[in-house]
């Protein structure tokens, strides 16, 4: 007997209904997607992603009440564990990177086929992160960064993890210094689940596989000192 694909649970999130429509239509013929559910504005995916705990959320990015990229940011910090697709018509720099900074796994044009959007889901849902080919380039050179300067030339207020928030490089700073995660809460005033969210995240938007890996970035950057 063989055994099941495992049942990838998406949300999908657009204020266009009958892209929106269409896109849940299109991916509930899939045999291993499940469409959980759907959305038109950003605080209804934060609601839903909530309520509904899909493994991917396909997101968009301009729309009313809340845009996307606020959505995501909020979705991630909420539930690290869930990945977020954005598929939009923008492809400007600034909304590219903001989308990262955000939490973003995935970041697809409009103009994807379906089968490479179906492939996203699957490798961000893997842990993995997606992003179209005219947008590689780009990609690329954000996570690589700014070559280092020479020791004592660098900018005293130069960020090294402009992806993370505030509150994330300040738990990333106490993981550098060796602390666990118990300890962090205590220090920070935060719930242990909230500090073992955070520090998924981190992991997620540092794409390290583990705290070790974590610590030598941080320290790399002169955090934990």
């Amino acid at each position: 007997m063989s055994t099941a694909e495992p049942v990838l649970r998406v949300l999908v999130v657009d204020d266009h209904p009958v892209y929106r429509d269409g896109l849940a239509a299109l991916l509930g013929t899939v045999a291993d997607v499940e469409v959980v559910g759907t959305a038109a504005d950003g605080a209804a995916a934060v609601e839903q992603a909530r309520d509904l705990a899909p493994d991917v959320v396909v997101m968009d990015v301009q729309m009313p009440v809340l845009d996307g990229v606020e959505a995501t940011r909020r979705i991630t910090g909420d539930s690290p564990s869930v990945a977020v697709v954005v598929l939009t018509m923008s492809e400007d720099d600034d909304t590219v990177f903001a989308a990262l900074r955000a939490g973003a796994r995935g970041y697809l044009l409009k103009g994807a086929d379906a089968d490479e959007v179906v492939q996203a889901l699957r490798t961000v849902a893997a842990g993995g992160a997606v992003f179209g080919a005219s947008l590689a380039v780009r990609i690329a050179q954000y996570f690589a960064g700014r070559a280092p300067l020479p020791a004592g030339d660098a900018p005293a207020d130069a960020d090294p993890f402009p992806q993370l928030t505030a509150r994330e490089r300040e738990v990333l700073d106490l993981v550098a210094a060796g602390r666990s995660n118990p300890q962090i809460a205590e220090l920070l005033f935060l719930s242990p689940k909230t500090v073992r969210n955070c520090v998924s995240n981190v992991f997620a938007k540092l794409h390290v596989a583990d705290r070790a890996e974590a610590i030598v970035r941080a320290r790399d950057a002169g955090l934990g000192r």
